[in-house]
């Protein structure tokens, strides 16, 4: 069984990063090609229609209009990007280092009224009450001390813009080869982290609405997304595979929701450049200050490929676990 912010040592090691890689590398061209064929699954892919079509009595093979991948493509990467940008004013806003210099001279207010009520992904988060996998969510937030909360969320914007103007380059940042030379560990750490409240997925998605070019966004699908495109496989985890939360005693599986920031990071800035060679392919440059936005939306697509099947491995996991 995992075990907060434990994975196993050889998860960290690079000999074991490059097979996991070497998988993805493979299975990553036929998930893209799904996503042109789906358009990022808002239409039905040609197989299905036929089989639609012999469904209903049809003898003859349905015809299809070529499509021209280019436009498809930069269609997804607007609609990406547009989806990614409505709430991002009111994230810029309130993490604003200056608004939050300002917010700690009223941490209850800044808890109870910012993050409760204008803090999308809180806010959504609190108010699902037909998700119990959350109340425990719900729960921790009531009871974690104001103060406490604040000061997390302080250092963890601070560190991000910190990063992001003292070493960040645009160009040289998705060179970088090794998860040591990325050099996010200490986002994993003690004084970044809420228990039961700021985990990995809440503070990436923080950062990720900051600076969407440096930071991924470690989501639910996207840590889910790592397992299908790692083919399920262990790559010699005792356990199984790293990026799953396995509890034998209470027969429950899902995504490994501690999987460490840093590892992910450097998962998706090898994604990134494979997706970038892909897309140019068809002729479609990439926008840098949006470079995980595409990611984003890749991994999701790869994750809801498998929702009946994830749902599944969950199903016995609503009245226990919970996420954040």
């Amino acid at each position: 069984m995992y075990y907060p912010n434990d994975i196993e040592e050889i998860c960290y090691e690079q000999n074991h990063i490059e097979k996991v890689w070497d998988e993805m590398k493979q299975v990553i061209p036929t998930y893209f090609q799904q996503y042109i064929d789906t358009e990022s699954g808002h239409s039905i892919p040609e197989n299905e229609i036929e089989k639609l079509a012999v469904k209903f009595g049809s003898t003859c093979k349905p015809k299809s209009k070529p499509k021209d991948t280019k436009k498809i493509l930069e269609r997804l990467l607007k609609e990406s990007i547009k989806d990614y940008e409505k709430d991002r004013q009111r994230y810029q806003d309130i993490l604003d280092l200056e608004s939050l210099a300002e917010y700690k001279f009223d941490v209850s207010a800044f808890k109870n009224t910012i993050l409760r009520n204008q803090i999308p992904i809180i806010n959504k988060t609190l108010k699902n009450i037909h998700a119990k996998e959350l109340d425990k969510f719900r729960a921790a937030f009531n009871t974690t001390q104001p103060g406490d909360l604040f000061k997390v969320i302080y250092n963890i914007v601070q560190l991000a813009n910190e990063w992001h103007n003292e070493w960040y380059k645009e160009k040289e940042f998705e060179e970088i080869d090794t998860c040591d030379g990325l050099e996010y560990y200490e986002l994993d750490k003690e004084a970044y982290i809420a228990y039961g409240v700021i985990g990995g997925g809440i503070k990436s998605h923080f950062i990720y609405k900051l600076f969407p070019e440096m930071y991924p966004n470690r989501s639910r699908e996207a840590v889910w997304a790592l397992y299908y495109l790692s083919s399920k496989k262990k790559f010699g985890c005792k356990e199984d595979s790293q990026f799953l939360m396995i509890n034998a005693r209470e027969g429950t599986i899902q995504q490994n929701y501690f999987y460490p920031y840093a590892l992910f990071s450097f998962y998706a800035v090898r994604i990134y450049r494979q997706l970038k060679e892909l897309y140019a392919k068809h002729g479609v440059s990439l926008p840098i200050e949006y470079r995980f936005v595409l990611v984003d939306s890749f991994l999701s697509f790869v994750a809801r490929t498998h929702q009946s099947e994830i749902d599944d491995l969950k199903k016995k996991a609503e009245s226990y676990h919970y996420e954040y």
